[in-house]
């Protein structure tokens, strides 16, 4: 059984106000965000190959960003869709023409660059136990469901039984790619990301708790304290920090 990445980097990173770039090109220290993410990957030994769906006009720019980093295991680069969910599925079509059904494929959002290998370990044998997995934290902060009415507050939550879906969102492929092709036969556009689509079409989701440092970079904040994150793994490695 084969294990697949599918980074999803096809968003144009409104919220960044990165200008032109996209913020998975955004760079830090010379290496783009992108890059990051995928090196998890790339150096992970249970991962046997990539699959990258990319905005549209960067394609070229991303085939020249894995030669220069020595990427060997992106196996394909696709663009990506009008959608979020459009564009998964395109990446699936991709990893479905070179990987059998029986695969663990790792969706996982290109600005999550932090994700540790524990994680996609984790996450590959709860998938080949269970059938899927998805990476959560537990949730830290109080959350309440408004009412509908604006500055209202609704119904408060037990924080104890709240977790934060986050990635990767693993599964196999064929069950994946035919949650997909349903949602496409039934007209339904709108799913925010697989996991839901999965749990929507009876699917039972298993998960795994993962590192609070995994965020998804959004926001210029988020920039900020992946720069932050970054060098000070890199400061431990230095003056052997615990």
């Amino acid at each position: 059984m084969k294990n697949v990445a599918l980074i999803f980097a096809g968003g144009s990173g409104k919220r960044m106000n990165s200008g032109a770039i996209p913020k998975q090109f955004l760079e830090l220290y010379g290496k783009p965000i992108i890059i990051y993410t995928l090196e998890k990957f790339e150096n992970h030994d249970d991962i046997q190959g990539i699959v990258v769906v990319c905005i549209h006009g960067w394609i070229s720019e991303m085939r020249k960003y894995v030669r220069r980093f020595g990427l060997t295991k992106v196996k394909a680069i696709v663009p990506g869709g009008e959608t979020g969910q459009e564009s998964i599925h395109n990446g699936l079509l991709a990893v479905k023409k070179l990987y059998p059904d029986d695969t663990v494929v790792l969706i996982h959002d290109g600005v999550r660059p932090l994700v540790d290998p524990e994680t996609i370990t984790k996450c590959i044998e709860c998938t080949k136990e269970k059938g899927n997995a998805m990476t959560v934290v537990p949730a830290t902060e109080t959350i309440f469901v408004g009412d509908g009415k604006p500055g209202v507050v609704g119904d408060i939550l037990d924080r104890s039984r709240c977790e934060m879906v986050r990635a990767p969102q693993c599964f196999r492929l064929g069950d994946i790619l035919e949650c997909h092709e349903k949602a496409l036969e039934e007209g339904k556009k709108d799913f925010i990301d697989s996991a839901s689509m999965f749990h929507y079409y009876g699917h039972t989701l298993y998960s795994v708790i993962g590192s609070t440092e995994n965020i998804k970079i959004t926001t210029p904040i988020d920039y900020y304290i992946f720069r932050a994150i970054v060098d000070a793994k890199e400061n431990s490695r230095i003056f052997g920090y615990q």
